[in-house]
């Protein structure tokens, strides 16, 4: 099939499991997850790549595929539904006599090297789908092109005591990488891998098969295709990035990426009104309606919500329900929860159709996070907390009753 020349290709890994958030993606793909009251995970990296002029994108999808594919549908949305290019899901398949899930984020580009060959393209950009941020692409490929790199990697600077969660590199003092180590026990420095990766094609898909063919790799780009390429003295330059990141792969990430949307601290929080829109395939619900007992404060409260509760520093996904004495603060509900009278949720998750019953307690106040994670209570999808019940902070439910 004749597809025209893209210059650049796209590769969005959205196949994790998301087992760190336990009960939210028992039947879903970490990247489906709700967020932010009206947008799903993914939203962000597509939009980016839209709002970058990167229209041509394969959605490696792998664990739970159903939702997030019918979500994605034909790309709409995101202004991805076009004749030449747009968005594509690209799962696991079977290949000749065998076939084989994605083993890790190389072995997933090598499995998928046609897809991107149909583009001839020159550049592929590698995301990931469960970040949160505003990030213009285009200005990092300005900078692979200008400096000649075979990988530019972006970077953001995180506090020392967090390095050890990322791929943490060295630079020289015009960016170029001289070293890289995969979640150091002693990091040399602070300068943290976004698993935000721009790859001369070529370079890269020399590097995939010769990792294909070694049986001890872990098919892993942190572990194996940038040391590998780094030992060879290719050329790799970091990108720096200052805005707002955050990778919400575990519980109190997601919750304080959420609060983050309601914070004035420009240096700490997201702000979605601006001119980077963001993008997402929303249901047409009514106008929220506050009634006559209803409070909100410092809250994002989203279309078809019913508030007839105190709603404090929280987000709100569509088709809520707060009953009369209700009290929901510091806390995240998503959509079509229902948060019965008297009832009071606190630091907590309620998951999507999860309910809680009149005068069940979710949650407690807390002053802050314990060993920089706090105790987030969560509801699982579906889940009912029944009459006058207690779920204690840091308690994940599943769906069942309580």
């Amino acid at each position: 099939m004749y597809s025209a020349k893209k210059e650049t290709v796209t590769m969005l890994l959205a196949g994790g499991q998301g087992t760190r958030l336990g009960v939210l993606t028992r039947d879903i793909a970490k990247p489906a997850v709700p967020f932010g009251g009206k947008y799903r995970i993914i939203d962000f990296p597509l939009s980016n790549c839209i709002n970058s002029g990167m229209d041509t994108i394969g959605v490696l999808t792998q664990y739970q595929p159903f939702d997030l594919n019918q979500y994605i549908g034909n790309g709409q949305p995101w202004d991805l539904d076009r004749l030449n290019g747009g968005v594509f899901i690209l799962p696991p398949y079977v290949k000749g006599k065998s076939g084989e899930w994605y083993k890790g984020t190389a072995n997933a580009i090598y499995q998928n090297i046609e897809f991107i060959d149909r583009y001839d393209a020159d550049y592929v950009l590698i995301l990931s789908g469960d970040h949160i941020y505003k990030m213009d692409y285009s200005l990092m490929l300005k900078a692979h092109k200008e400096k000649h790199s075979d990988c530019t990697i972006a970077v953001i600077d995180v506090p020392l005591k967090e390095a050890s969660r990322f791929g943490i590199m060295s630079v020289n003092k015009n960016n170029k990488i001289t070293e890289f180590e995969e979640k150091p026990q002693k990091p040399k420095s602070t300068k943290a891998s976004m698993g935000i990766y721009i790859f001369n094609w070529k370079v890269l898909k020399k590097y995939l098969i010769e990792d294909e063919e070694n049986k001890k790799s872990n098919n892993d780009f942190g572990k194996d295709i940038i040391p590998k390429m780094l030992a060879d003295k290719q050329n790799l330059y970091a990108f720096s990035f200052e805005g707002y990141w955050k990778d919400v792969g575990t519980i109190s990430s997601l919750w304080q990426s959420n609060m983050d949307l309601l914070s004035r601290d420009k240096k700490n929080s997201l702000d979605l009104i601006n001119k980077w829109k963001i993008y997402a395939r929303n249901t047409a619900e009514p106008p929220h309606f506050v009634g006559k007992n209803g409070k909100i404060t410092n809250s994002i409260v989203t279309e078809g919500c019913l508030i007839n509760g105190s709603v404090l520093n929280s987000v709100l996904s569509q088709s809520c329900v707060v009953e009369k004495g209700a009290v929901v603060e510091n806390s995240v509900i998503l959509p079509g929860a229902f948060i019965g009278e008297n009832a009071v949720i606190k630091y907590s998750i309620v998951g999507e159709g999860g309910v809680v019953e009149a005068g069940a307690v979710v949650g407690s106040s807390q002053s802050g996070p314990e060993d920089g994670e706090w105790k987030i209570a969560v509801v699982g999808p579906k889940a009912v907390i029944k009459k006058q019940s207690v779920v204690k902070a840091g308690e994940m439910v599943e769906g069942g009753k309580q």
